[in-house]
């Protein structure tokens, strides 16, 4: 059965390699199947994930397979948002220095993204997956990636984010150290 138009065997797993590859590397772009922040969330929202969407689609998709268990941002496990936020990431679960994996996963649909200065808000990124400094350029106002430096400056707490344009993801694990340039 096909949730949000993702082939549940091929595309999850194309998309789960290409979230491999761009959580051991952030701040790389990998192409995924269309439309990538659809993608991410059939790949990682199961019976036992908690989900926060505005988007109508996905909660009447996953619904329709028994794989939604809806929660407030601030509890979630997985938040999508869409390019207008009405929330604050520094809200989302941020796990704990024992916990630290119980953060959230933040996944940003936005409309550009890029490996390299580019039309978006430029971040420099460091830490753990990164050869010294890496930059990304992602379509979202400075003021929400700020929220999120600030979301992750408590390692090993912190959230991950993902960010999806129709077909490629890039990902900022709570390990790495971002700055907006």
């Amino acid at each position: 059965m096909r949730a949000l138009g993702i082939d549940p065997v091929h595309d999850t797993r194309r998309t789960f390699d290409g979230l491999l590859e761009a959580m051991s590397r952030p701040g790389t772009v990998h192409a995924v199947p269309a439309p990538a922040d659809h993608a991410v969330v059939a790949t990682l929202v199961d019976h036992e994930v908690t989900l926060a969407t505005d988007d109508e689609t996905v909660r009447a998709a996953l619904s329709d397979q028994g794989r939604l268990q809806r929660a407030p941002f601030g509890e979630a496990d997985i938040v999508h948002a869409r390019e207008h936020l009405d929330w604050d990431v520094q809200d989302c679960r941020r796990g704990s220095l024992t916990e630290p994996s119980d953060g959230a996963t933040v996944v940003y649909r936005v409309e550009t993204l890029d490996d390299d200065a580019g039309d978006g808000t430029t971040l420099s990124l460091s830490g753990p997956g990164v050869d010294g400094t890496a930059m990304l350029s992602v379509a979202l106002p400075e003021t929400e990636l700020s929220a999120l430096a600030a979301a992750q400056s408590d390692y090993p707490r912190g959230v991950d984010a993902i960010f999806a344009t129709e077909d490629r993801v890039a990902a900022l694990p709570r390990s790495v150290t971002l700055e907006v340039v």
